[in-house]
């Protein structure tokens, strides 16, 4: 997995790249949480993302809880159709906000 942070004004933008799995979600996560420290709206973009294990959505629930702590706004984009399965039947769906 890679990922590339950009920063524009008071949005970080975290692409993602490849799979986020039991190795990789840590690494999502500490960006997403280092990014919260900096700024309260944080966009993920997940179109170059292929996978999201178990691991992966826990990240993100922690990303989201962080943004709700913080009166913050943490959003996905580009979410392949893959993916968006995944975030349906977990029920994750009702729980990020998806664009």
């Amino acid at each position: 997995m890679e990922i590339i942070t950009t920063r524009d004004n008071d949005i970080i933008t975290i692409s993602v790249e490849g799979r986020v799995d039991t190795n990789t979600s840590p690494q999502l996560q500490d960006a997403i949480l280092k990014s919260f420290q900096k700024v309260n709206q944080v966009v993920l973009d997940f179109e170059k993302c292929a996978y999201v294990s178990s691991a992966g959505l826990r990240a993100l629930l922690i990303g989201q809880k962080t943004a709700n702590s913080k009166k913050g706004v943490m959003k996905l984009v580009h979410v392949p159709e893959i993916l968006m399965s995944v975030l349906q039947v977990s029920g994750f769906i009702n729980i990020l906000t998806i664009e």
